[in-house]
């Protein structure tokens, strides 16, 4: 048994090496894009996401504001129940959809254009309503 889990470990880990390879090869202008936004912004960083999606932007905002970069996390369904006052113009938004279709987030593209916010996609779907929404867009596919 203990040779089985081994070896299913290995398998694990040496697909995460692959993967993470293959993402190193997707790093292109765009990343560095999402970074010149998030660094010239001169308010706070609205990370946005549903589902599993939020659960990584919770994490990833906590990470942006303990290193400094002042962020916070915003429900799409909550927006609409009172939270897109919190967003002002000078934040910058960091819209997280595998698909890039995910109805909660996209509704939020109009508000967002019509405050002028900067729009950083994570998305698996580079055809997207949100990719092509966004000023800079990473690409976070993965293989099925």
């Amino acid at each position: 048994m203990i040779n089985k889990t081994t070896e299913i470990a290995k398998q694990v880990i040496q697909l995460e090496i692959e993967s993470l390879s293959e993402m190193a090869s997707r790093i292109n202008g765009d990343f560095s894009k999402a970074i010149d936004i998030i660094l010239q912004t001169k308010g706070r960083v609205i990370v946005i996401g549903v589902g599993k999606s939020g659960i990584i932007g919770k994490k990833i905002a906590a990470t942006l504001a303990s290193t400094g970069t002042p962020s916070f996390f915003v429900h799409p369904s909550e927006a609409y129940h009172g939270d897109l006052g919190m967003i002002k113009p000078i934040d910058c938004a960091l819209l997280i959809s595998n698909s890039g279709e995910t109805e909660e987030v996209i509704r939020l593209i109009p508000f967002l254009q019509y405050q002028g916010n900067q729009m950083i996609a994570i998305t698996g779907n580079l055809q997207s309503s949100l990719a092509q929404h966004s000023h800079a867009v990473l690409d976070v596919s993965v293989k099925c």
